[in-house]
């Protein structure tokens, strides 16, 4: 059975398969009937990270409820790249963008970190995770990553798995440039460690050195914000070691002969 290209997309909990019906709760209805204004029939892609991507139809669309009936699987589900972004948290609205840009960039895990000079001591998790619920929907991730509570550097560093490389942005001038230090790590699970605004304190630098899986990486000659290093650092580490070396585009990209617009 056919179905047309869907008018939004939208993460749900429910297995995905044919002949289920996915009940959805009151703010995704309100979304689809009230924001989006679709009818019964529409067609709405769903994805929930373990089943692919399917296409369905709305199949029930009351004032204040919804539901979809999945039609037809897209797009088997995939692995992909195992980066996580550990942060010292920033200000109310940065940390938004950041959450939101560092989904759309792949990271896998979200991990905010409280240093010494961390500024910002509480993170909203439910709103970070809908934020990173709405990247994942909006970029066609077939994955939300999860975002972790907030753990002190010193936690961080003890429980860190041996296996996992950590990638530190360091702003002392003693890191490797991206293109010198990344194709080696290729195939490696890996992470990237932001520090805070005023950079880690010359104690934490030296916690974090005696760790035998660091690798220090270089971000230029200039003095970058703590967002902009953490995008920074998850664009080299995709670009290098990731899946944008793989430069494939997206399904709806090889169907129509478009790009889709940023």
């Amino acid at each position: 059975m056919e179905v047309s290209p869907p008018k939004a997309r939208l993460f749900v909990t429910q297995s995905l398969s044919k002949g289920v019906t996915v009940m959805l709760g009151k703010e995704q209805s309100h979304y689809l009937l009230q924001v989006m204004r679709l009818k019964e029939g529409a067609s709405v892609a769903l994805f929930n990270g373990r089943d692919g991507e399917w296409w369905g139809r709305l199949s029930e669309a009351g004032k204040k409820s919804a539901s979809i009936e999945p039609v037809q699987q897209m797009r088997a589900q995939q692995a992909e790249p195992d980066i996580w972004l550990c942060f010292a948290p920033i200000k109310h609205g940065r940390i938004d963008f950041l959450v939101q840009k560092a989904v759309e960039l792949g990271a896998s895990h979200l991990q905010p970190v409280e240093t010494k000079r961390t500024i910002v001591s509480r993170v909203n998790l439910d709103r970070l995770q809908a934020n990173a619920v709405e990247a994942a929907e909006q970029s066609e991730r077939l994955s939300v990553p999860e975002v972790a509570p907030m753990v002190k550097l010193n936690t961080l560093l003890a429980e860190w798995p041996a296996e996992r490389l950590l990638i530190i942005a360091d702003e002392t001038g003693g890191g490797l440039p991206p293109h010198a230090l990344l194709p080696e790590l290729i195939g490696q699970k890996l992470a990237v460690l932001i520090g805070p605004e005023g950079g880690f304190a010359p104690g934490e630098l030296q916690q974090i050195s005696g760790l035998k899986s660091v690798r220090r990486m270089s971000l230029g000659p200039r003095i970058l914000r703590a967002d902009t290093a953490a995008l920074a650092a998850l664009s080299c580490v995709q670009a290098l070691c990731g899946d944008w070396r793989d430069g494939v585009p997206s399904f709806r990209g090889e169907e129509s002969g478009e790009d889709d617009g940023e």
